[in-house]
C-alpha cells in the first residue's frame, strides 16, 4: 500500500545531514524523491564506517530516493534539472546563500518553469551552526529519553549526554513538516510558496517549549544562567547507571520515599520547584550519595513504584535489542545490493491507512540517471561534466 505522500515528487539537491534526512522522511512517507548529485556525489558518501563502498551516514539519510548525476555548470545538465523541476511538487536545496542563483536554480528560475512548486531554498546559513554551538544551544531535558534510547556517551568512564548533530536533525524534521504543510496549502489554494528555514530558527523553536523559561518573561531574565546539573541527571548505582528526574512536588515526595530519605521533605532548601532549582547542586549530590549504595534494578523498581520518572542507561547496542523496541518493530533489517544486510530505524510516524515504509535502500551515485533522464551529457562518466567540476551543497 502506498504511503501518504504517494504521487508527490521532490527534487532534492541537498547534501550532508539536515537536507537529506528531511527529504528521506518525505520519501519514507511515499514521495518520489529524486536526489540530484554533482559528479563527486554527496559528501557523506565518503564518510567512515563503510561496507561495500557505502558509508553508513549516507545509507541512513538517503533511502527511498533515486539518484541522478547532474553537473549544474554544464548548460545541458541545467536544462535537464529545470525539466525535472517542472514535474515536481517541491524543490529542496541547502546551498550557501547566493549559490543557487549563481547556478541558475534560484527561486526566480524555478518559478519560471514551475509556478506552483513548493520551494525550500538555501537559508541554512553557515553561521547558524556556529551560533548554536557558541550559545550552548542543546536541550536540557530530564535526560530520560536520551538515557533510555542510547544517546549517552562515555566521559571519564561514566555516561554523559551528547549533542548528536542535534541542529541538523531538528532542521531536517522541521523542514519535512514545513514542506508537507506547504503541499497541503497548495492543494487548498492552488498557490505555491517559498519556505525558508535556518538551523538557528529550528533549534531555538525547539528549545523554547521547555528550556527557555528563564528567557520568557521580558525584564526578568536571569543575570547568570544556571547550569542544568553537574551530572546531567545520570547517577551511578552500585552496579551501573540510571537516570531520574523530579519536577513536581509529588515527584520530589516520591523520590524521598523511594530513597528512604523523609528528612528531605523538611529541608527548607527543597520545599518548592523553584527552591529545588536554586539549590540544584546540593540536591543532585544528595541524590547521588544515596543511589550509589544499591543496584540499578532495585532503584528502578522503587522509583517506578513511587511514580518518579526514571530509566536505565543503556548502550546503543542494548537499546536496539530491548524487548520494547523489538515488540514495536522500531528497527528493521533491509538488504542493500552493495552494502549487504542493514539495520535501520523505521519512519517514526505510523499511518493506519497509508503506511510509511522502507521501499528502496540508498542509491549508488547516479544509479537512476538513465532511468530519470537518459542523456549522455549527464552521465557520471561524461568527461565534459568532470572537467566542469561539481556543484555540491553546503
Amino acid at each position: 500500500m502506498p504511503g501518504p505522500l504517494h504521487g508527490f515528487r521532490i527534487v532534492d539537491l541537498t547534501s550532508n545531514v539536515a537536507g537529506p534526512l528531511g527529504t528521506m522522511i518525505l520519501g519514507d512517507q511515499g514521495a518520489d524523491v529524486i536526489k540530484v548529485e554533482a559528479p563527486e556525489g554527496d559528501s557523506t558518501r565518503d564518510g567512515a564506517n563503510r561496507r561495500g563502498g557505502f558509508a553508513a551516514s549516507f545509507l541512513n539519510n538517503n533511502r527511498n530516493k533515486r539518484s541522478i548525476v547532474l553537473n549544474l555548470k554544464n548548460p545541458r545538465a541545467l536544462r535537464v534539472l529545470l525539466r525535472l523541476a517542472a514535474t515536481a511538487d517541491a524543490f529542496v536545496q541547502n546551498y550557501r546563500p547566493g549559490v543557487a542563483d549563481r547556478l541558475g536554480v534560484g527561486e526566480k528560475a524555478i518559478r519560471e518553469v514551475a509556478p506552483k512548486i513548493r520551494l525550500r531554498l538555501g537559508e541554512r546559513l553557515w553561521r547558524s551552526r556556529t551560533l548554536c554551538r557558541a550559545a550552548g544551544l542543546r536541550p536540557a531535558d530530564p535526560g530520560l529519553y536520551r538515557a533510555r534510547h542510547g544517546a549517552g556517551r562515555l566521559r571519564r568512564g561514566a555516561p554523559a549526554h551528547a549533542a548528536h548533530h542535534l541542529p541538523d536533525k531538528l532542521t531536517a524534521i522541521t523542514s519535512s513538516q514545513a514542506i508537507t504543510a506547504a503541499l497541503l496549502a497548495r492543494e487548498r489554494t492552488g498557490e505555491g510558496q517559498h519556505v525558508r528555514l535556518s538551523m538557528l530558527e529550528a533549534v531555538l523553536a525547539f528549545l523554547w517549549s521547555s528550556d527557555m523559561a528563564g528567557q520568557t518573561f521580558v525584564g526578568d531574565e536571569p543575570a547568570r544562567q544556571e547550569a542544568a546539573s553537574t551530572t546531567d541527571l545520570i547517577y551511578e548505582t552500585a552496579d551501573g547507571y540510571i537516570t531520574a528526574a523530579v519536577v513536581t512536588n509529588r515527584q520530589w515526595e516520591g523520590l524521598a520515599r523511594a530513597l528512604e530519605q523523609p528528612q528531605w521533605l523538611e529541608d527548607d532548601r527543597f520545599r518548592t520547584p523553584a527552591l529545588r532549582q536554586q539549590n540544584i547542586e546540593a540536591r543532585l549530590q544528595m541524590t547521588q550519595d544515596v543511589l550509589i549504595g544499591r543496584p540499578s534494578a532495585e532503584w528502578l523498581e522503587r522509583l517506578t513504584r513511587a511514580d518518579v520518572p526514571c530509566a536505565p542507561v543503556l548502550t546503543r547496542s542494548e537499546v536496539i535489542r530491548h524487548p520494547h523496541v523489538k515488540a514495536m518493530g522500531i528497527v528493521e533489517e533491509v538488504e542493500h545490493p552493495k552494502a549487504g544486510r542493514l539495520r535501520q530505524a523505521r519512519n517514526a510516524a505510523r499511518f493506519s491507512g497509508t503506511p510509511a515504509s522502507i521501499r528502496r535502500p540508498a542509491p549508488a551515485l547516479g544509479e537512476h540517471t538513465d532511468e530519470i533522464s537518459p542523456r549522455p551529457a549527464i552521465r557520471p562518466g561524461d568527461h565534459r561534466m568532470r572537467e566542469a567540476g561539481g556543484a555540491g551543497g553546503d
